[in-house]
């Protein structure tokens, strides 16, 4: 399975930061060192093209990024102080969903090994997030008549609403939403479909309304891709997060959403998404997990024909 990063583009944050930066760096790490991905695998995250940002981004936005004309109250929302490396990074990231989505509908499915940057809105960013990259990939990908239609399954803990402020008139993508109903952001938007959880919500809650929505949005949209964004914030030691859901848990929610999309011969292209433990290994695990059961799902179709296999239960 082919994976792009872009943890070589380093964005400089203080050590009191509340971001984990390096986890991105040790998932990747992680992913050699187990052989779950070998070298050969992993690609470089290309630079998203500044006109393809404009897809998504108002010009005068993505022109206050590039030159660092953001006022301090934009910066301030996004999370992040304006630099050069902050700009570089954050268009790598975009490039890496681009790349995945289309290395997916060849292969399947592939990954950006970051991403998932779904608070980004036309005309600014918030929630560490500077552009949307599955916006601008599916945007891209519609554009360049690769696919016609598209759904993004968002199983960060936090609604994406960016992604659903983006998309609210088209009706190309199909916006899903799992997360907390009292989490940030705080005033939420509307997606096509938003599935929310009180605080304390766990696996088996979880995992039912996954298995309860997923399937039927992949059989009544018919996309050519899914973006899938696999967030590792549900989980119930994440300090943003106000979810219980195991380690266990979310590996299974991963095969969940794998199987269905497999099934169905729909590609998917993943993005890691948030993840604010502070154990960051433990980010790092459930980021490596996504990675395992992807790659199992997609031998799994490549070795059986689909109306052969059956899926391990949930």
């Amino acid at each position: 399975m082919k994976a792009f990063y872009s943890d070589t583009f380093v964005l400089p944050l203080p050590e009191t930061h509340r971001f984990p930066m390096r986890k991105y760096s040790r998932l990747r790490e992680q992913l050699l060192d187990e052989g779950i991905l070998a070298a050969t695998d992993l690609a470089v995250a290309p630079a998203a093209a500044w006109e393809d940002l404009t897809l998504v981004h108002t010009p005068a936005y993505v022109e206050a990024v590039a030159t660092g004309q953001l006022p301090p109250e934009m910066q301030r929302w996004i999370g992040f102080p304006w630099s050069e490396a902050m700009v570089e990074r954050s268009r790598r990231s975009v490039g890496a969903t681009i790349a995945a989505a289309r290395t997916a509908l060849h292969d399947g499915i592939s990954a950006n090994l970051a991403g998932g940057t779904h608070h980004a809105f036309r005309d600014r960013g918030e929630g560490f997030c500077v552009f949307n990259d599955v916006a601008v990939a599916a945007s891209v990908l519609l554009r360049d008549a690769l696919i016609r239609r598209a759904v993004v399954v968002d199983c960060d803990v936090h609604q994406g609403n960016g992604t659903a402020a983006i998309f609210a008139d088209d009706p190309r993508v199909f916006t899903l939403s799992f997360h907390g109903a009292n989490n940030f952001p705080f005033h939420k938007e509307v997606s096509d479909l938003d599935i929310t959880f009180e605080d304390g919500a766990s696996d088996d809650e979880y995992l039912e309304a996954l298995a309860g929505h997923v399937p039927a949005v992949l059989d009544q949209e018919m996309p050519g891709l899914v973006f899938y964004l696999a967030g590792a914030d549900p989980y119930e030691g994440d300090r943003l997060g106000r979810l219980r859901l195991t380690i266990d848990g979310l590996r299974r929610r991963d095969r969940l959403v794998f199987d269905a999309c497999r099934r169905r011969d729909i590609p998917v292209a993943i993005s890691m998404s948030g993840g604010y433990a502070p154990d960051v290994e433990a980010i790092v695990r459930i980021h490596v997990n996504t990675i395992r059961e992807a790659i199992g799902r997609l031998s799994v179709a490549r070795d059986h024909p689909k109306s052969q296999v059956t899926s391990p239960p949930c």
